[in-house]
């Protein structure tokens, strides 16, 4: 077996620390062709989709690509901004954010951002970070909830890399952050952010991406971890039971997926006489085609056409400043017992040049 070429050694270099946050990913481009390569990828993982190869590769060839690319294509052009991908253009921000926010608190580390499917590839990454030295590698999934579907995907992707990699560095996984204080506050600020300029709703609807309910019966946490942080966030908030809802979007295929599905509740709560709902998704931390399209445009539409007076869509934690603050937590924590920490003049003449960075892209944000 030939492995990667390692870059050139130095003696009596420093060992450095990178920390990468992984999102799912996302099309180049809001075209067909885009979408194509994109689901391609996406849809041949067997942790996305567990059916016998030989199998899946007919359906995915010959029915879902040349007829479901075009669609997406179409949902994708509704939400998309002027510099791209809205997950990649929030995943991006929080990758500076989060950079910025260890500097503060003295940490000397290489923060990169990479996505499962499509740009910046994994290995692409991975490699970077090895030519900049880094030794100490902690992997930080966008999944506050775990699940083989996703988070696993991304362990996958890792090991696949470094398994052709001769001098693998030390790794670090951050498996799940579902009830971690500086996730669920973060959340109950977004929430309460949008209910002192808006008002309260009849229902708060949590609704979380859905998978198979199978992939429940045979071992994973996820339907488990959503209900803990829906449970964890109702009761900072205060909310009774019948205050709030967790549902499930995003079904494919005619097999069981979890429920209750989000579209459909949210008409049967029309028609039992819910006014007003608010329709937050805790389990992405960027708004994506998921949240904006699938929610914001097509759940609010079943919502209205069924008798519902007012629907409300809380964006995701984004960029938002209590969420860098959970993401940092999360991140330290992780961290602890490697050497990443800087001297004093070091530190700031570092953080002189990250407030210059945040207030450039400040500018580009307002831009936007």
């Amino acid at each position: 077996m030939s492995f990667r070429k390692e870059p050139q050694y130095t003696h009596g270099s420093l060992s450095k620390t990178g920390v990468v946050l992984i999102n799912l990913g996302t099309p180049d481009a809001p075209t067909a062709g885009a979408v194509r390569r994109y689901l391609r990828q996406f849809l041949s993982d067997p942790r996305v989709v567990e059916i016998p190869k030989a199998v899946w590769w007919f359906i995915l060839n010959g029915i879902i690509l040349p007829f479901r690319s075009s669609k997406s294509a179409a949902k994708y052009a509704l939400i998309w901004k002027p510099d791209g991908s809205p997950l990649r253009v929030h995943t991006e921000r929080q990758t500076a954010a989060l950079r910025a926010r260890l500097l503060e608190r003295g940490h000397q580390v290489a923060v990169m951002h990479a996505m499962r499917y499509g740009k910046p590839a994994i290995a692409e990454v991975l490699d970077q970070l090895k030519q900049e030295g880094c030794d100490r590698v902690l992997v930080v999934p966008a999944y506050p909830q775990y699940s083989g579907t996703t988070t696993a995907s991304i362990f996958d992707a890792v090991f696949d890399h470094f398994a052709t990699v001769r001098n693998v560095p030390e790794l670090r996984f951050v498996r799940n952050y579902h009830d971690h204080e500086g996730y669920i506050q973060a959340l109950k600020k977004s929430v309460l952010a949008h209910w002192e300029a808006n008002g309260m709703p009849d229902k708060l609807v949590m609704s979380f991406h859905g998978v198979p309910k199978r992939t429940l019966m045979l071992g994973d946490p996820y339907h488990c971890e959503c209900l803990k942080s829906a449970r964890l966030l109702a009761e900072q908030l205060n909310l009774t039971q019948d205050q709030y809802l967790v549902t499930f979007q995003s079904r494919f295929g005619k097999a069981e997926w979890l429920q209750p599905y989000t579209a459909p509740s949210l008409a049967e709560m029309a028609k039992q006489g819910v006014g007003r709902v608010d329709v937050m998704c805790p389990g992405f931390i960027s708004d994506c085609l998921e949240t904006l399209e699938e929610i914001a445009m097509e759940a609010k539409a079943a919502f209205l056409q069924a008798g519902g007076r007012e629907f409300h869509f809380i964006p995701c934690l984004n960029e938002s400043p209590e969420w860098i603050s959970g993401l940092r937590d999360i991140v330290e924590q992780q961290m602890i017992g490697w050497p990443t920490m800087m001297s004093a003049a070091a530190l700031a003449e570092r953080v002189r040049e990250a407030e210059v960075s945040r207030q450039e892209a400040l500018r580009v944000g307002a831009r936007d």
